[in-house]
This record gives structure tokens, C-alpha cells and sequence, in this order.
């Protein structure tokens, strides 16, 4: 049974970015990338993580994206929370952060993470990292 996500037909990203400008930039990106996706933002981890568990199962998300720096509870922090229910095991998962650390990096692909991606500086990066993203979704 544990595929039955994946057969799901849900076009919601969950979005946990608290940088307002990070977040209004790539949710504008993903809609002129493929506008049949709903877009939800939640800036901090906990309310992330409360967020979902409150979710049907046939409502939860094609695609989770989190900011390593969340409030409350950082990225690393909600893979480990969501590794925790198999429920959450076939929704792909990705950090994206500022920073290029190895060590955040590996924590993060070793917690679940399907991708960790530095947050790029420049729009036609943005778009690149945007597709890359959204490819996870399909």
C-alpha cells in the first residue's frame, strides 16, 4: 500500500519558506513553469509538520520543499519528524538552503531528503532550479 501516493493525482507543492521574496519569487516560477499546480506556504516547521498531519491521506502533497533555516524547526529537522510515519515515505522531499555545506547536505539526503539544492542568485538559475524541482513531482 505504500504506493498509493504516488498513484495520486494531487498537484499541491507544500512550500515551508519564510523569506517572503524567496517565496513569492519561486511560487511565481512554478506557475510559469506549469500553472496546474496548488501552491501552499508555510514559514515555519512546526506549523509545517502540524499542517500535515492534519491532511487526508489523498490530500497530502506531490512535492515537499523546505528551507533548511525554518523557524522552530529547521529542515533537517522535519525529515527527521516525517521519516518517522510511512505515510510521508513516497512524497518527495527537498531542502533548499544558502548554504553549500556538505555536511548539511549529506545530513539531509541521509534524513530523506530526495534533493538538497543551493538557492540560486540569478533569475535564469531560479528557473533551472525551478524544473528541477518540479521534475521531482511528476
Amino acid at each position: 500500500m505504500k504506493d498509493n501516493h504516488s498513484a495520486s493525482s494531487s498537484k499541491l507543492i507544500l512550500l515551508g519558506e519564510d523569506d517572503i521574496d524567496d517565496r513569492e519569487f519561486l511560487e511565481e516560477t512554478f506557475l510559469s513553469i506549469d500553472n496546474s499546480y496548488e501552491l501552499k506556504s508555510i514559514g515555519n516547521g512546526k506549523k509545517i509538520i502540524n499542517y500535515l498531519e492534519h491532511l487526508d491521506e489523498k490530500d497530502l502533497p506531490a512535492l515537499i520543499i523546505l528551507d533548511y533555516n525554518l523557524p522552530e524547526m529547521n529542515g533537517a529537522e522535519i525529515l527527521e519528524a516525517l521519516r518517522a510515519s510511512e505515510r510521508y515515505d513516497d512524497i518527495p522531499k527537498l531542502i533548499w538552503s544558502t548554504s553549500n555545506s556538505s555536511v548539511y547536505r549529506s545530513l539531509c539526503l541521509r534524513l530523506g531528503a530526495s534533493d538538497y539544492v543551493v538557492k540560486p542568485s540569478d533569475i535564469t538559475s531560479f528557473i533551472d532550479v525551478a524544473k528541477r524541482m518540479l521534475s521531482f513531482a511528476k
